[in-house]
């Protein structure tokens, strides 16, 4: 039975009270500034399981109010993250959709003596805030006419000042101890141009104007975001009660839950930006990184993630999740759906003196396919040792294993070179022996038919489990978080497709990469069957 969580009890008390069903809605607002991570993903599942379970509208909005660090491509890629999760929206939106209706709601707050243009800097605004122990300082601008500012802020419109000239600001409390009641900035002059307005507008909203207004002129009726935005909670009120009227049925309200904290990574777009830039990962897409793109290029499954994000929930606390936990709903779903296929790391030729033909053997555990057995065979150079040992099951000089999907074998003698080390091992083939009795499996490729493939290998992005909570986080990502190697495969990954998962046996599971070729293939790590961490 699932167990509702604290903002699926909210929704019911609202319906009891008497909210009606069918004016419940909701809304994933990413500003696209950057590719989603992890933690947008808890965002969209939450609201679209409420939007699926209450048979109501998920919106999907993009807050574009900054045109300095907004682009197209962020929103094609989040889109198409989106789509790739599972999810669907039924109504694509933008904040700057709503620019003039914004503008307009300005103006009125002004007429109500309930917002003002400053024309002080952005510094001396941030210094008369002080500390939310100290008393503020009121802006000698605050007590401006409703008709001067309405004035100005039509010349703010217009481009008449210069980006820093002024702003304006809505009139609240400069002595709260909320600091996000003192006298915040609704809007300021920026004179870039905009992904999709272009030039028409000079001036650009504040997250902490465009936010809630864009869900009471939507209908949002459930704002659900994380708790670094819980002292927003009063300014998100406070605009509602200026701008609502008495037609507006939906007041919406904002309500807030932990954010997705997973140790040795990060869940900051500024924080990945910084990495991308100073070159320590390749881009948005790096295997290394939380973010949808990189996850998927990795070898990540929805399905996984889903499941992941199912599990941990949704509560008020802040808490850090282990990747382990990740990691487990991603091999429980990849052991469902991937091939098994033998690749071999590390060769070490095995001649088998009684066997002097190819057959093609079938293999039918899992993937049926033909598998080339030949008198030259490359096994794991850690599944030999020159001495025997009795707690290990491995090949060994008169020890008989079983070669997996194959047969039984036993070496005979080392051949070494001049350097002293293991040329081939030769060994004997035997067909009919009883299978069982051998508790030694290794897995083998044959040498003429196999191919090489290139590996790369993946280990934590940081050295330390919570760069999050460190000031010079860059310094501690892990220099071996990605190792490259070579292997030899069998015939059937030769045609090998991107959305396929393999199972390398004793190894992990691994996907191919988006620069693989016919002619190059790549395959990433998606995890190892051991435990990293």
């Amino acid at each position: 039975m699932h167990q509702k969580n604290f903002l699926e009890k909210i929704i019911e008390k609202d319906i009891k009270k008497g909210f009606p069903k069918e004016n419940l809605s909701f809304r994933f607002p990413p500003e696209p500034n950057g590719y989603l991570h992890l933690g947008h993903v808890k965002s969209i599942y939450l609201n679209f399981s409420l939007a699926e379970k209450y048979k109501c509208p998920f919106i999907l909005r993009f807050d574009d109010t900054n045109p300095l660090k907004e682009e197209s491509k962020f929103i094609k890629a989040i889109k198409k993250d989106i789509k790739w999760l599972g999810f669907k929206w039924v109504k694509e939106t933008y904040a700057s959709d709503y620019f003039l209706e914004l503008y307009k709601l300005a103006k009125k707050l002004i007429l109500k003596g309930k917002a003002y243009v400053d024309s002080q800097n952005k510094k001396e605004i941030k210094e008369q805030r002080k500390s939310s122990y100290e008393v503020g300082i009121k802006s000698p601008f605050r007590n401006r006419s409703k008709k001067e500012n309405i004035k100005l802020f039509e010349k703010m419109k217009d481009g008449f000042f210069n980006e820093g000239e002024c702003v304006l600001r809505a009139k609240i409390d400069m002595n709260s101890p909320n600091l996000k009641l003192r006298d915040p900035i609704m809007y300021r002059i920026l004179k870039k141009k905009h992904y999709k307005t272009k030039n028409k507008w000079v001036m650009f909203p504040t997250y902490d104007w465009a936010h809630g207004q864009n869900d009471y002129l939507e209908k949002i009726s459930h704002s659900l975001c994380t708790l670094e935005f819980k002292h927003n909670n009063p300014l998100y009120n406070w605009f509602i009660l200026q701008i609502k009227n008495k037609k507006h049925v939906i007041l919406p309200k904002q309500y807030e839950y932990s954010r997705l904290n997973l140790n040795y990574s990060i869940m900051s777009k500024n924080k990945i930006q910084i990495l991308i830039k100073k070159k320590l990962v390749d881009n948005w897409d790096d295997p290394r990184l939380p973010t949808i793109s990189g996850l998927r290029r990795r070898g990540f499954t929805p399905k996984s993630i889903c499941n992941f994000i199912k599990e941990i929930g949704i509560s008020k606390r802040e808490n850090n999740i282990d990747i382990s936990l990740l990691e487990f709903h991603l091999k429980k779903h990849l052991n469902q759906i991937a091939d098994r296929v033998m690749v071999v790391f590390h060769p070490l030729t095995l001649i088998i003196e009684n066997f002097n033909k190819t057959k093609w053997l079938i293999e039918k555990t899992n993937n049926k396919r033909k598998l080339p057995f030949s008198r030259e065979i490359y096994i794991e150079s850690k599944d030999f040792l020159e001495t025997k040992t009795d707690n290990l099951f491995r090949l060994s000089i008169g020890q008989k294993v079983r070669l997996k999907s194959a047969f039984i074998i036993k070496a005979k003698s080392i051949i070494k070179n001049n350097n002293g080390n293991i040329k081939y091992i030769l060994c004997k083939l035997y067909k009919n022996i009883n299978k069982k009795n051998n508790k030694a499996t290794l897995h083998w490729v044959s040498k003429k038919y196999s191919f090489p493939i290139n590996i790369n290998f993946y280990g934590k992005l940081f050295n330390i489990k919570f760069p999050n909570k460190v000031k010079h986080f860059s310094n501690y990502v892990n220099e071996n978080s990605k190792i490259k190697a070579k292997a030899y495969a069998e015939p059937y990954l030769k045609n090998a497709k991107p959305e396929n998962k393999y199972q390398f046996l004793r190894s992990g599971y691994f996907g191919l990469d988006k620069k693989s070729s016919s002619k190059n293939l790549i395959f990433n790590q998606i995890v190892s069957f051991k435990k990293k961490y």
